[in-house]
């Protein structure tokens, strides 16, 4: 059997909560749990929000559902109803002029990280753009995960086994990063000598390997606008499989949520703005519009919600993850990008999804079976909210079903509950995909109460109901990307209980019991780790300033390389 890229610990923030422990998957689907299950959610939320939840009172709870989600904007340092503009005038002379005003957004929704939580003041940051303080966040948050200590475990790898695949599609373009940098002048202030640096769309890994993990390993970013995470995915599994990294960080930040970008997305008529919201419902400008109902995939809608997030996934070889017993939640099956070819509009959808979905489908039913495809999966489909969307990858996602022989396919997309998180949208499909084999539910296209009549369902089950499922019976997930310029990406993620199912076929008997009585001080060590973060008892892991090195700390040989610190060479 080939080496298998098992994922072994998962972190972030977004619109939900936070990742790990699985919290943010929970408050997707908190009416299907237990009260027990409700409360720890609830408790999690409450300390990430600042809110004081050993009173245990309804106005609390509702405070946190209000404050979670896609939602009107409430958790963003400007006033998406006052949004500073330079209004353009002529003097009495007919010089032209400007003077400062305001005016509303025309976007008044988006999927912001939960209300009162800010990602710069959970460590010590320094004037960081927003994006980059959500990635040392979400890293942080992975390696709580992971059940090891990050120290230790890298004493079991050469320095060059490691990698960190890491981005952002938009760059860093609040005012601590190029925006501020553009901005400065005619703001009459002082670009800093930060910003044009922190801009830069490939630093959230550099801040990872600068601040988090002290990693000399390989690094990049491969940016492919709302493909980028798979993009990632894709560097990383390849790496892996070839033998060239036995550990890959990989995972996007995307902090989309300023003025100019949201009215950048608008001007392209992408996005759901609040006189559209009304007109779908019917609603009159005196009425309020339905917010929490923005995103709305596959049913009637007219734009995609803008959201923020940071995710990131610890992956390993498979002989790794046995020999140190770290948890499997899954596997990384394999992940197929394409272009469109020829275009006539760089945002039309075009052919290469259909290439990419098919290949995953195709190597999936190798892989692992013919009934596991066409009984055993599910789809996480891009499900932008986009009237052309809703058309385009529902004739992809039906054609190949047919194709394929699969009759009743469920299809979800959880942009319905988080909003389009641009690079890091399919870290967000990925992370709830990891949560729906956990907890056995599906989460459901709640927002909407109907599919629209141009959606294309012939061998589709298009969910808009949350959906228990035997997880045991779902050894299968495709996650579909689809990006602005002709990104298209396809991956396919096999369960925890089927990588289980393939791994102790590989290994002998008493290897495999030896795993899972490793894994069981790991399974507990994340499991503490989740109940000092819901009680936040844990600290953002942000080191700044020590073990810093220079070229006295190595001892170079024409054979190797040795770096003080490290238990391995590296070898030449």
């Amino acid at each position: 059997m080939r080496k298998l890229a098992v994922i072994t610990a998962f972190g972030g923030i977004n619109a939900a909560g936070r990742s790990s422990g699985h919290q943010a998957f929970r408050r997707l689907v908190l009416d299907q749990l237990s009260a027990a299950e409700q409360n720890n959610t609830l408790t999690s939320l409450a300390q990430l929000m600042g809110l004081d939840a050993t009173q245990g009172n309804d106005a609390i709870k509702q405070q946190i559902l209000d404050g979670t989600l896609v939602r009107e904007w409430d958790n963003l340092p400007w006033d998406a109803r006052k949004v500073p503009f330079h209004e353009p005038f002529k003097d009495a002379d007919g010089h032209p002029c400007w003077r400062e005003t305001t005016k509303p957004l025309a976007v008044q929704s988006a999927g912001q990280t939960p209300k009162g939580f800010d990602p710069a003041a959970q460590y010590n940051s320094r004037h960081h753009p927003r994006g980059l303080s959500l990635a040392v966040y979400a890293a942080s948050d992975m390696l709580g995960q992971l059940g090891m200590d990050w120290d230790t475990l890298r004493e079991h790898l050469h320095p060059d086994q490691i990698a960190v695949y890491a981005g952002s599609a938009m760059g860093q373009l609040d005012g601590n990063g190029h925006g501020g940098m553009i901005q400065a002048r005619m703001q009459g202030k002082r670009t800093s000598s930060k910003q044009c640096a922190m801009g830069l769309s490939e630093m959230p890994a550099d801040f990872i390997n600068a601040y988090v993990l002290g990693n000399v390993g390989a690094t990049g970013s491969m940016v492919g606008a709302c493909a980028t995470f798979l993009y990632n995915l894709k560097v990383a599994i390849d790496d892996i499989q070839s033998g060239r990294r036995r550990l890959v960080i990989v995972g996007n930040s995307e902090s989309p949520l300023t003025p100019e970008i949201v009215e950048g997305y608008s001007a392209m008529t992408a996005l759901i703005t609040e006189k559209k919201l009304r007109e779908l419902d019917g609603r009159t400008e005196q009425e309020a519009a339905d917010f929490r109902r923005a995103s709305r995939p596959f049913s009637y809608n007219a734009g995609f919600t803008l959201a923020e997030s940071g995710q990131f996934f610890v992956l390993t070889d498979d002989e790794l993850a046995t020999e140190l017993g770290l948890t499997i939640h899954g596997a990384i099956g394999d992940v197929f990008v394409h272009a469109d070819g020829y275009k006539k509009s760089i945002s039309n959808p075009g052919v290469g999804n259909y290439i990419t979905m098919g290949k995953a489908m195709g190597q999936a039913r190798r892989l692992i079976g013919e009934h596991a495809l066409q009984n055993g999966s599910f789809v996480q489909a891009h499900g932008s909210s986009t009237p052309q969307n809703r058309v385009t990858e529902s004739h992809i996602l039906s054609e190949l079903a047919t194709a394929f022989g699969i009759r009743q396919w469920p299809v979800t997309a959880v942009k319905a509950h988080l909003g389009h998180s641009i690079a890091a949208a399919s870290a967000d499909q990925l992370l709830m995909t990891l949560g729906t084999w956990a907890h056995g539910i599906i989460p459901g296209i709640t927002t909407a109460t109907e599919v629209a009549d141009d959606v294309h369902q012939q061998g589709l089950d298009i969910l808009l109901n949350h959906q228990p499922v035997n997880a045991d019976a779902l050894p299968l997930a495709f996650i579909n990307a689809k990006g602005f310029g002709g990104n298209n990406a396809s991956g396919f993620i096999i369960s925890p209980q089927q990588t289980h199912k393939l791994l102790a076929s590989k290994y002998s008997g008493q290897e495999w019991k030896a795993y899972l009585t490793r894994n069981e001080y790991i399974r507990q060590a994340a499991l503490d780790y989740d109940a000092k973060a819901s009680a936040g008892e844990t600290s953002v892991r942000y080191v700044f300033g020590e073990g810093v090195m220079d070229a006295e700390d190595l001892d170079i040989r024409d054979t190797r390389i040795r770096i003080k610190g490290w238990e391995h060479d590296i070898k030449l």
